[in-house]
């Protein structure tokens, strides 16, 4: 098989009359060892490699790999780009048009799209001679996994819909202008993917020669009807998701979503999909609460989360409860029938004779439980949990707070700090007395809870911001609402609902230990990046929370994962997972970081300073003393505090001692950290 016919005038395959869409590519001499690892790296990388074929070499010791042709670079660019890719080197002796593979057998075919025996013009050299109209051209279908279908349908849509007749030229050439950005400028795949509404061949022509002919501009209707359809939301709302991105730091990818996440945020307008997403992972963590899973440090855990939505009054919060109502079904069902078994049990027990023995408690499986359970209840319901996690939902915080008042939400940190920790943590009580419930449990138990924005802080006070328990949430703010039109909402249709429904019961089936290997390796990146960015800054406050925000952010996506249904984790869900991490973080210091210790860092000012342009080390000058660092900190941090960060930065590498007072920046792992 030959798939890199180039018909240039240094070496045409005879018989070619266009460069082929594909390349070939020719891996030798790997070890046994070797053989696996390249294997899966390819396999990992082929959405961004366009993975064509894979398969092994008949000889051994290789693989033949056919990837999509890159128009723009040359047979050796794109054979260079793909080896850098892969991190692989590859045959370059094998990289002119009369080397062919030698097909093997199916048992070495690893992996084959359809699209390989697909034939196309659209990457042809500016030196081929130009073809015949008459030649059945081929060009791609769609735009970024895109169809032209559904990207000129959304452009009618948006701009007044389908031609009628009178109009159809005027229309179609406004088409045939805008939708050139995406089709190189190519008359020839204009006329194959336009439609024609009844025009004849010849006049197509003449439109789209027309359109083609005026000054090349781009067009932004054309980008935000293809960011749309990427991320799966309205065209309508790419400039909101914009603006989200830019005051969060995250995007969601609607699109990119598994099964039950996409379908709940239906309807959902954009600057809400994050809370939506945060008040849904303790409820799917809770449906999946049989997994066990290694985290990066090497330990066990099964998905322990909590997360709080908050924002102002008439906010919109009610999108969550929405959404939660639907996931929560299964279990409401479930509890109604425990609830019933437990009610009759009740009604006999009271209503049983003096002398008669009181019947059996059917310790029956409730996993639903109200915020403000007490102490003694939840103990009981956990006793009867038979190793499941027990969730609640809150729609007021300070409600929970007001009816918390004699103390039991202090007396529950305890309890919802050792639920968020890794497996077999436990919790009791022991009371003399047969009306309080007495016992030691292993502790799994989830909550969502909205809020606003003064009971988060009524709430969280230095006392419990400092124990840890602030870390281990999962915050997600409402959009402002401060003189801002009324959102709209869509609705769900049945088949969404079904979809939900379908997600958690895929949650439900999965038990046992589920190995997450590409999500370990992000994560692990992921914290150790914040701790050079925290360490850079002498940020206390980053450093506290870089933490946990990895581990909510790995079983995040650890959530996503098992919603795929895939062996392995996609590249979406390894973005997901780093996505949840940075708001998590993002978050925690915007709510709570002002109310940690002096000497840390102020949150609002904490907002304003991630770049590492702005870091406290790189202001420092090449050579300074530990006065010069003081200067650029609180007047109240400890003498002590700022010796201890420059041991930290003398340990890593980036300061050596100049001379007993002085010290001076590493110049190369100061290159390398600030880069």
């Amino acid at each position: 098989m030959n798939y890199s016919c180039l018909p240039n005038e240094d070496g045409s395959l005879k018989g070619s009359k266009m460069m082929s869409t594909t390349v070939g590519m020719d891996i030798d001499h790997l070890t046994k060892e070797e053989m696996p690892a390249v294997r899966e790296r390819i396999l990992q990388k082929k959405e961004k490699l366009g993975l064509l074929m894979l398969e092994e070499s008949a000889r051994g010791g290789g693989y033949h790999l056919v990837f999509r042709r890159r128009p723009e670079l040359s047979q050796e660019e794109n054979l260079k780009w793909a080896s850098e890719l892969l991190e692989v080197k590859y045959d370059d002796g094998a990289k002119d048009i009369t080397r062919v593979f030698f097909t093997t057998s199916e048992g070495e075919m690893i992996y084959l799209e359809d699209a390989i025996f697909e034939i196309s013009a659209m990457a042809q050299s500016a030196k081929t001679p130009k073809l015949p109209d008459s030649l059945d051209h081929k060009f791609p279908s769609d735009f970024k996994g895109i169809s032209y279908t559904s990207i000129i349908s959304e452009f009618w849509r948006r701009t007044g819909g389908e031609p009628s007749e009178g109009e159809r030229n005027k229309r179609l050439h406004q088409l045939a202008a805008n939708l050139r950005a995406i089709c190189d400028d190519n008359e020839e795949w204009l006329l194959e993917v336009m439609p024609r509404y009844g025009l004849s061949e010849q006049e197509m022509r003449s439109i789209i020669h027309s359109a083609c002919k005026e000054p090349t501009k781009g067009s932004r209707l054309i980008d935000k009807i293809v960011k749309a359809l990427e991320t799966g939301i309205s065209p309508d709302e790419v400039d909101d998701a914009e603006a989200v991105q830019e005051e969060t730091g995250v995007k969601v990818n609607v699109k990119a979503l598994p099964v039950g996440l996409k379908e709940s945020l239906t309807g959902v307008p954009v600057s809400m999909h994050m809370p939506v997403l945060c008040s849904l992972m303790p409820l799917a963590a809770a449906y999946a609460d049989q997994v066990e899973v290694r985290y990066c440090d090497g330990e066990m855990q099964k998905l322990g989360m909590m997360s709080i939505i908050y924002g102002e009054q008439a906010s919109g919060k009610s999108v969550c409860k929405h959404a939660v109502n639907i996931w929560k079904r299964q279990l409401d069902d479930e509890d109604a029938l425990a609830r019933k078994r437990e009610d009759e049990w009740k009604e006999r027990k009271k209503n049983r004779k003096a002398n008669e023995k009181a019947p059996d408690d059917p310790k029956v499986l409730i996993r639903v439980v109200p915020v403000t359970v007490s102490c003694s209840t939840l103990l009981k319901r956990l006793k009867n949990a038979d190793g499941h996690t027990l969730f609640s939902f809150g729609e007021e915080l300070d409600t929970l707070r007001k009816t918390n008042g004699a103390g039991s939400w202090s007396s529950k940190y305890d309890i919802y700090r050792l639920a968020f920790d890794p497996i077999d943590s436990e919790w009791g009580q022991d009371y003399n007395s047969d009306q309080a419930e007495s016992g030691v449990v292993k502790v799994a138990y989830n909550w969502s809870m909205l809020g606003t924005s003064g009971a988060v802080r009524k709430c969280f006070k230095a006392d419990n911001v400092e124990n840890g328990l602030s870390s281990r949430i999962l915050l997600a703010e409402m959009p402002d609402t401060s003189f801002a039109k009324m959102p709209h909402y869509g609705r769900r249709t049945q088949e969404d609902e079904s979809k939900i429904q379908e997600a958690v019961t895929r949650l439900r089936s999965y038990s046992g230990y589920v190995d997450t290997p590409r999500l370990r390796k992000a994560i692990d990146q992921w914290v150790e990046e914040q701790r050079v960015v925290a360490l850079k800054d002498i940020d206390h406050v980053k450093d506290t929370y870089r933490r946990r925000a990895a581990v909510i952010g790995f079983r995040c996506g650890v959530i996503f994962h098992l919603l795929t249904g895939r062996v392995k984790e996609s590249n979406a869900c390894v973005e997901f997972a780093t996505m949840m991490a940075d708001y998590c973080l993002n978050q925690q210091i915007k709510v709570f970081g002002a109310a940690l210790q002096n000497q840390y860092v102020d949150a609002q000012q904490e907002c304003q300073r991630y770049g590492a342009n702005n870091s406290i080390f790189d202001q420092l000058p090449p050579t300074f003393t530990a006065d010069d660092l003081a200067a650029l900190k609180p007047a109240n941090v400890p003498r002590n505090s700022i010796i201890k960060i420059i041991s930290r930065w003398n340990r890593d590498g980036w300061v050596v001692k100049a001379d007993s007072k002085r010290w001076s920046k590493a110049k190369s792992d100061n290159d390398k950290v600030t880069s």
